[in-house]
């Protein structure tokens, strides 16, 4: 698994079977690169996600849609090491 961020959706005209109702985005790694997922969850742009590849990520569509990259979960909250308050700061009563 890798948290990634939804860039935009993709839209294709012509979609093998298995495709044709499943929701495709755009999503962007923490080094830049992009990378096509099956969206089963409605993620918008902007939004953090994890993406769960290889055979797992079939498994987590539910149904036989031919991916190896699906996002399994919208993140709400998430601390980054910049944000994380130091413990060494924090001061015991």
């Amino acid at each position: 698994m890798e948290i990634m961020q939804v860039e935009r959706s993709l839209v294709c005209s012509r979609r093998i079977p298995g495709l044709e109702s499943v929701s495709l985005r755009v999503l962007r790694s923490a080094r830049g690169a992009r990378a096509v997922a099956v969206d089963t969850l409605g993620a918008r742009p902007g939004n953090w996600v994890f993406a769960i590849s290889g055979s797992a990520a079939r498994l987590a569509v539910g149904k036989s849609v031919l991916t190896d990259l699906s996002i399994g979960g919208i993140i709400d909250h998430w601390e980054t090491d910049a944000t994380r308050p130091d413990p060494r700061s924090q001061r015991s009563c």
